[in-house]
Parts: C-alpha cells; structure tokens; sequence
C-alpha cells in the first residue's frame, strides 16, 4: 500500500507521538509498504536525510496538558498538502492526533481515500474539543476508522466523539530493548544501585516525588545513585533543588542520543516513573520492562493499561514521596523479588513489540479501506479516487 503518516508535532523534536510514527513508519516499510511522513518541522528543510519525511510547515509551541506541544498552527499549507496528495494517490492515510490543528484537518478536507485516525491523548478534560466540537464533527465524521493507544485514551475521547474506537496499543522494539546489554560505565558505582529515571523534565512527570524519596533514601542508606535522563524547561530548578538540598549522587544527563538510551535501562537496578497524570500509555515502563529492569510507576490510569501490581512492576499512590521511600527501600532489599518483577516484566513487554501492534493497525487499514470503497459507491465517485480499486 501506499500509506501516509501526518503528525500535528514537530517531527525532529523529541515527542512520544513522533517516536511512535517513526517506529510505525519502519516497521510498514519492513513489509515493503511505500510510507509518507507528514508533519511540521522548525529544523530542517526541504532537502533533509530523513527517510520518507515530508515537511509541511513550521512548528510553534503551545501548552498543553502540563507539557509543551509544537504544532503547525498555519492554515495555509493547502497548495502544498493538496499536490501531495494528488502525486502520490495514497491508499491509506493515518491520522495522528486528528483533531489537532491545523496539518491534520488540512488534509482530512482534501484526501478523498481512506482515513484512519489514531488517538493518542489523555486528559481530565479538553477545552478545545469542548467548544471546537461542532466544528471537529465534520472532520471526525471523515474518518472510516478510528484507535485509541489505551482505553483510558478512548474514554477520554469518546466523551467528544462518540465512535467505535479499536485499542491499539504503542509498540517497543524489543530488538533495541532487551536484558543483557552492556552497561553504561558511567551509570554504574561499584557498590551501589542505579535508579533511573527517564522522562521530559516538565510537571506531570513527577520527579520532585523521586528527588524527595530518593532524599530519604540516602538518609538512610548509601549504597544507591539516581541517574535522571531527559531534558525540558524545568531542568534547571531541579539541579538547583539537588543542590540546595545537598542530595548526594543525582547525575542530570539531559537528553540521550536513542542509541545510547537501551544501555541507560541496562544500568539501572530499579527504574522509577513519578508521573502525576495525564499519561494515556507507559511507553517509558515497557522499554524498562523489556530491558529486564523491575519498575515501580504511579497508579495512574494510562499505567494501569501496563503493569499488573505484584506480578510485573509496582504502582504507588501519585505525589506521595513517603510511600515511593517506602518501595525503593524495600526493592533494595529484597534482590528476589526484583528478579521476579524484571523476569515477568520482559514477558509482558513482548505483547507490545512493534511486528504484533502493526498487525493489528494493517487490519484496521483493511477496514477503512472496505468503509471508504462503500461510502465512495454510495456516492457513485468511487472510480475518481486513487486507492479505491
């Protein structure tokens, strides 16, 4: 098939949306499908190395559930979408974040194929779908078929657009992740543990939870580190925390290259994931999973979708330090017991590889196909439009 991807975020800035088309976009190709990316972009131009990379606009950064979104906002990228879209006659086109302006909804107005949104978000509530929703029906309505990443994420929108939504979950590469790569040096201080974290360093993250129960750790104990990787806005008030506070052996790398990232889980001896909310999936849980790392996250809804508490990873109360002391200490303990957490987490972690998610997005393909093949003849256009024979 030929299959286009359109994102509304910049595509060269780290983002859980980007990394997932990315990896969608390979995995299609290693089934000789013919992919497009669509999506804006502030760093590179036209002639990039990217394969399949199509940038459409720049990108401008707006907040949003307590994290920062860079989008194209520009509504005149119609000339350039709609010649796109009448040299490469695409079967499918693979929406994600659909709704979000403006490349998504400039392109589901011009693409007459069939369409396939997938929705990524989680949130208590969403203003802009709240009183943007009679003007988003139309769009939403042009959508043969819909998915959402967890089902949090399809309660969340389905509030708004009531639908028939498949669960299709973010896929891992468990050929990138996986136990027994070699260690970080750097990470590792003979006769301490690792934790690690990893993560934007922005609010909903929760790391100010980690900080002060790590604190309290080392108060009582000195055998442990903690290795924060990620990069964001509120880095600096976090070094200046550790440091006005005078928390020993906190190492800020900043953001990793993604092929130094499987060495960072290789290090650590218990990954920690704080966030307060927001998460739809726990994508950062099931790359420490796959890496044999036991896991302690929030129990928030977006990682209850993952972790089976007890069984392949430990879920505590959000923004209460006391009770992740409690869990950090006690894992520290207990090296049995983290065996077992890490063994069931990397048989867990095999659900989500990308080969079995693309399975089941191809299935959805198939149905958008079949949908729009039935609307088109309906309308009696069917043989104008590429893709539909």
């Amino acid at each position: 098939m030929r299959i286009c991807l359109v994102s509304p975020y910049d595509y060269t800035h780290p983002g859980g949306v980007s990394e997932h088309v990315r990896h969608l976009a390979a995995e299609l190709r290693s089934r000789d499908h013919l992919v497009t990316v669509m999506a804006p972009s502030n760093e590179v131009d036209d002639d990039n190395d990217i394969p399949g990379y199509v940038r459409i606009g720049r990108s401008v950064p707006m907040p949003g559930n307590g994290s920062v979104a860079r989008i194209a906002l520009s509504f005149h990228l119609v000339r350039r979408v709609r010649q796109l879209l009448d040299a490469e006659g695409f079967d499918v086109v693979h929406y994600h974040e659909p709704l979000v302006p403006a490349l998504p909804i400039t392109v589901l107005r011009f693409h007459r194929g069939a369409n396939v949104g997938t929705f990524h978000a989680f949130q208590r509530r969403n203003l802009g779908y709240y009183y943007g929703r009679p003007f988003l029906k139309r769009y939403f309505k042009r959508l043969h078929s819909c998915i959402a990443v967890s089902a949090p994420a399809r309660d969340f929108v389905s509030r708004y657009f009531a639908g028939d939504y498949h669960v299709v979950p973010n896929g891992i590469d468990t050929a990138r992740f996986h136990a027994g790569l070699e260690p970080l040096e750097a990470l590792r201080t003979p006769g301490k543990a690792t934790i690690l974290f990893v993560g934007r360093l922005e609010q909903r993250k929760g790391l100010p939870t980690l900080l002060d129960a790590y604190a309290e750790v080392r108060r009582r104990r000195h055998d442990v580190r903690l290795v924060v990787v990620g990069d964001g806005a509120m880095r600096w008030g976090y070094e200046r925390y550790v440091e006005s506070e005078a928390i020993p052996d906190v190492s800020f790398l900043g953001h990793v290259e993604s092929g130094l990232l499987p060495r960072c889980y290789a290090s650590a001896d218990l990954f920690c994931s704080p966030a307060l909310g927001g998460e739809s999936f726990g994508i950062v849980l099931l790359e420490a999973m796959s890496s044999g790392v036991p896991v302690l996250a929030s129990d928030i809804p977006g990682f209850r979708q993952v972790i089976t508490p007890g069984r392949d990873g430990v879920l505590l109360p959000r923004d209460d330090s006391e009770a992740w002391t409690r869990a950090i200490l006690g894992l520290l303990d207990k090296p049995r017991t983290c065996r077992g957490l890490a063994e069931q987490g990397v048989i867990t972690s095999r659900r989500y590889d990308w080969a079995r998610i693309v399975d089941a997005v191809l299935e959805v393909y198939s149905e958008a196909r079949a949908r729009a093949r039935l609307h088109m003849v309906a309308a009696g256009v069917h043989d104008s439009v590429p893709g539909l024979g």
